[in-house]
This record gives structure tokens, C-alpha cells and sequence, in this order.
């Protein structure tokens, strides 16, 4: 292919191919094929910040890869199940990461008619949102069995209308896109990828990550468990082991009453618990002062004798006499005189 006649633009297109090639970060293929240009344009612009997408012909991409001097059987293994390859490169991201990004990409598209089905296609039985209409026979034409049920168009059951490798007729997919089955999967799909000089199949790099990690924690975990356990020495072992082995021995000093600077302190904290532990058995009037506060009784103050002091005598007050009754009864009995 190096003696062929390559036209200029060609010559420069290839340039700028091996220039993504040999970049420094992750390089990868990804497969675009089927994604409508609407589609693929709103991809690239949510991709454009984390990795570019360089898309070529297989012919300049492989001049290109040539003259990077990346081994041919590289590209070979990273073409395979790419209808439409597209250079995909990140300085960022790893190739997990990149893989990761990339599956977000996925969604779902209607059929087209001839396009092969990727999975068994199952229609539910149940209501539909459609009222009726002719849309009850343009089901039962494409063999969804349907009919009028509460005034809804209705399934009848549950059938697989479509099987996995199947050719999807036209009428099919029209039915299938009103049903809202959109079984044709579209997406900026990861083959491979080149990462520090090792190439990854996007099997391998089909990982849960967050699942990882955890199996990462439990494993260091256990191991560190069972180093603990056999006594293996080492930096991450030592203060465990350690701290283990300096619990163990007070616990036997204070078994066996071995009296240092360690543990006295301990044996006059337990002596000083169990004395008010046994105290506090006692009735309250046998305990001293420094006894009845350390235990928390309070002392009782002396009950106070209260008198009854008898309430003082009330006059009762006379009613005031009515002084206009009074004049006229004094008036009539001048009169009477």
C-alpha cells in the first residue's frame, strides 16, 4: 500500500489520522453505524468535552495506522463488529472510563424495514392507548392479534411477533414504533481500545465498576483479616498486631495482679467500682457523707413544722340605711302630729 499514489488531500487526511493515532491518552474504534446524523450530531456534542470522534474511511484509516507504526493485526482486532469505524481518542479518561461514557450513548431506534431484529420481540398482552379504528386490523395484518375491549384497542395476548436474527418487515416496524418498540439499538459503540500500550476488547472492559471496587474493599479486607489471624508481620499489619498483643498482656497483669505503673491505676478504678457497688447495697443511713455523694444520694433537708394560723375575726358590715326611705318616713310622721 506505501507505493500506491495517494491524492494530496489524502496525503494530509492520513497525517492528521496518524496524528490522532499517536497521541498521547486512550485510542479507540468505536461503530456508528446506523445512528441517524440528528442523532449522532447531539452524541458528539454531549462526547465533546471528554474525547474526540475522528471519522474516516477504513482505506485512510488503515494508510494512516501504517504510517503510526501500530501493528496491522491491532486494527484488524479492533475493526471487527464495526460497520461504520470512527477513531475514538481521550486524554482523560481511561478505557473503562471512555467504555462507560460511551454505553450511555445507547438507545433504541424504530425498525426499518429488513433490518435484522437484535433480540425476540414480545408483545404484552393488555390495553393499548389507541381507540378503535382501523388500527385493530392493520395489527391483526402484521399478526398482532387485537381487538375493540372497553373502548380500547386491546391485545388479545402474549405473543413473540419478532424473533432474535429475524427480518423486520416494514408494516412490522410501523406497527412496533405506534406500540412504541423501538427494537434497532444505536449508539457510539466501543470495539476496542488502546490504552498505555495494551489493547482491551470491549468485553474486557464491560466491568461494573462501582461492583469492582467494592469486590476490591471486601478482598483487601479479608486479607488483611487473615493476615491479622496468622500474625504476618508487616507495615499494614504491625499496629494492629500490636495494639492486639498490648491488650492481651494487660488483660493477663490484671488476672494474674501484677502491680505496675499500668496497671495500679486500673486495680484502684476496679477496687474504688466494686466498693460502691457493695455500698450501694446498704441502707442510706449507714453511709457516710463522701459514701452518700459518691453514690448520689442527697441529703435530706430537716421537715419544717408549719402552724396554722387562725384567720382574724371580719366585722360584718352594716348595710348603709337607705337616707332618702328614711326622710320620708320621717315626714309623714310629722304629718300625722
Amino acid at each position: 500500500m506505501t507505493g500506491a499514489k495517494i491524492a494530496p488531500w489524502k496525503k494530509d487526511r492520513v497525517g492528521e489520522l496518524a496524528a490522532v493515532i499517536t497521541a498521547d491518552g486512550v485510542l479507540g474504534i468505536v461503530d456508528v453505524g446506523g445512528v441517524p446524523a440528528k442523532n449522532m450530531l447531539a452524541m458528539r456534542n454531549s462526547l465533546r468535552s471528554k474525547m474526540s470522534i475522528t471519522m474516516a474511511k477504513k482505506t485512510l484509516m488503515r494508510l494512516a495506522w501504517e504510517q503510526a507504526g501500530r501493528p496491522s493485526q491491532e486494527l484488524d482486532t479492533l475493526f471487527e463488529g464495526a460497520s461504520q469505524p470512527a477513531f475514538v481518542h481521550s486524554e482523560t479518561m481511561n478505557a473503562f472510563q471512555l467504555f462507560n461514557e460511551l454505553e450511555k450513548t445507547r438507545q433504541g431506534r424504530a425498525a426499518k424495514e429488513g433490518e435484522i431484529s437484535p433480540i425476540d420481540i414480545v408483545i404484552e398482552k393488555g390495553p393499548t392507548e389507541f381507540g378503535p379504528g382501523p388500527i385493530v386490523g392493520e395489527f391483526n395484518a402484521v399478526g398482532i392479534p387485537a381487538k375493540i375491549d372497553k373502548g380500547k384497542v386491546a391485545i388479545q395476548r402474549t405473543s413473540t411477533v419478532v424473533e432474535k436474527g429475524e427480518a423486520i418487515s416494514g408494516d412490522m416496524g410501523i406497527m412496533l414504533a405506534k406500540l412504541g418498540i423501538h427494537p434497532i439499538e444505536i449508539g457510539i459503540i466501543l470495539t476496542g481500545a488502546i490504552d498505555d500500550g495494551y489493547l482491551f476488547e470491549a468485553d474486557s472492559l464491560n466491568l461494573d465498576v462501582d461492583g469492582f471496587r467494592r469486590d476490591v474493599i471486601t478482598a483487601t479486607s479479608t486479607a488483611f483479616n487473615l493476615a491479622c489471624n496468622v500474625r504476618w508481620f508487616s507495615a499494614q499489619t504491625m499496629p494492629t498486631l500490636l495494639g492486639k498483643a498490648s491488650g492481651e498482656a494487660l488483660s493477663v497483669a490484671m488476672e494474674a495482679g501484677i502491680s505496675n505503673d499500668v496497671t495500679i491505676p486500673l486495680f484502684i478504678s476496679r477496687a474504688n467500682a466494686r466498693a460502691l457497688a457493695l455500698a450501694g447495697q446498704l441502707d442510706s443511713s449507714a453511709l457516710d457523707d463522701g459514701l452518700s455523694a459518691a453514690l448520689g444520694f442527697l441529703p435530706q433537708p430537716p421537715m419544717r413544722r408549719i402552724r396554722r394560723t387562725k384567720k382574724p375575726w371580719k366585722r360584718k358590715r352594716r348595710k348603709k340605711r337607705n337616707l332618702s326611705s328614711m326622710d320620708s318616713v320621717t315626714f309623714s310622721a310629722e304629718k300625722n302630729r
